[in-house]
């Protein structure tokens, strides 16, 4: 028996064994994760208080980060990477055309940094107790054993198995979660030199139309490598966590498949730009739309998680935005969220919920402002440009605290208090 994801509208996420239809589908509430702390919701500290701190890959301080040059290494080195192979590697390459030769080298060097995911889960019924079986990906963000992967990955397992690109397993343990941003972090036990750290980039800085390349274990396939471009920026996803949105979401065609959550997307350098985490698709499977966490949040995130065990933020209630060359137009925000009661002008996000035969339903409407929409241009004064910066300009503060947006409203700046929500 597969484990199979839930179902969340129009995005399918995407642990291994989804071969429903996924299109305008609805869920009941979300189990108790025992990854979770009490609330079902929030993550829980698993960590020793006095344990020193866990690093994870820095953001780069520039974008002059060199290429992936494997012709440079020793004849020896490139052959230890493929040991399915006795032949000549650096001929082999040396043969293909330079953008055949950039993403084979790329796989080289980055598939080492991407794990299977495998988990167990106790599924009850009236007649008996049967063990479901699941699989995901993940990413080795450190050489201490910490591993990235999607929160429904790993969302109500009994027992996590992590399986290197040596092809040894060993057993995972949580560390914390926050199904707000699809994110978990586990901890496996294993020799230093069978972790190959990923290299994080900088998603502020991605650009429409770039090259991406995704490595996972779709459909249970180890370190697959599929290639695409990035197809949108700044999308927002539904949350593993009802009735919430992941901002900011990155776009991209290239192929994305159940088995590819927690696995690593990246730019043409073997930067990790960001978490592979959904699909659009009316069959669960790929259809040129796919969805990734951008390394930014889950740098941010993750930093958070291993310091204080739990995210608590702030909303603003923004859920999507537009960038512009003069501001972020607000194309939806909450009915009644804190944006809107602070009387920001954006397309409202109507939500209506109704119950039928015991599960709950939402169906969203956008109402465009008569008044014409407001463009953000900063946060307590200080600029933001992206998405990403106006996220992480919020969710710096915690619930209750007020903001100041600086707004454009028909040429004139104003300043909107706000109070989070």
């Amino acid at each position: 028996m597969k484990k199979d994801c839930r179902r969340y509208g129009f995005w399918a996420l995407l642990s291994c064994g989804v071969l429903g239809a996924t299109f305008g589908a609805a869920t009941s509430g979300l189990a108790q994760n025992p990854f979770a702390g009490n609330d079902g919701g929030s993550a829980r500290r698993l960590l020793p208080r006095d344990a020193n701190p866990i690093e994870i890959p820095a953001l780069p301080n520039d974008s002059t980060t060199r290429p992936l040059d494997v012709s440079r290494q020793s004849l020896s080195a490139l052959t230890q990477q493929v040991a399915s192979t006795q032949d000549d590697l650096a001929s082999r390459l040396s043969e293909l055309g330079p953008e055949e030769r950039a993403a084979a080298e790329l796989y080289l060097e980055r598939n080492k940094s991407v794990v299977n995911v495998s988990t167990t889960e106790q599924v009850n019924s009236y007649f008996s107790t049967q063990v479901a079986e699941g699989c995901g990906s993940g990413v080795v963000l450190n050489k201490e054993g910490i591993i990235l992967t999607n929160f429904h990955v790993v969302e109500n397992a009994t027992s996590v198995k992590i399986t290197l690109y040596n092809g040894e397993t060993y057993p995972a343990k949580p560390i914390a979660v926050d199904p707000n941003t699809d994110i978990a972090i586990l901890k496996v036990d294993a020799p230093n030199d069978e972790l190959v750290p990923v290299v994080f980039g900088d998603s502020s800085r991605l650009l429409v139309g770039q090259t991406v390349y995704a490595i996972g274990n779709p459909f249970g396939l180890e370190r697959t490598m599929t290639k695409g471009i990035i197809s949108n920026l700044n999308r927002s996803i539904d949350s593993p966590q009802q009735f919430r949105r992941i901002k900011g979401v990155i776009q991209t065609d290239a192929a994305i498949n159940p088995g590819n959550s927690g696995g690593a997307l990246f730019d043409s350098k073997g930067r990790m730009v960001g978490m592979n985490t959904a699909i659009a698709s009316r069959v669960g499977e790929n259809s040129g739309i796919g969805f990734a966490v951008p390394v930014n949040t889950v740098h941010r995130i993750v930093s958070i998680l291993l310091e204080k065990g739990q995210v608590v933020r702030g909303d603003a209630g923004v859920v999507q935005v537009t960038e512009t060359e003069n501001g972020l137009i607000p194309a939806l925000i909450d009915d009644k969220g804190a944006a809107d009661l602070a009387g920001l002008r954006g397309g409202k996000l109507v939500v209506t919920i109704r119950e039928q035969n015991g599960f709950r339903y939402q169906s969203r409407q956008v109402v465009r402002p008569d008044e014409g929409f407001d463009l953000i241009t900063g946060v307590n004064d200080q600029p933001v440009k992206t998405g990403e910066d106006f996220i992480t300009a919020v969710e710096e503060h915690e619930p209750g605290e007020t903001l100041t947006l600086n707004v454009l409203r028909n040429g004139k700046e104003i300043r909107l208090p706000l109070v989070l929500k």
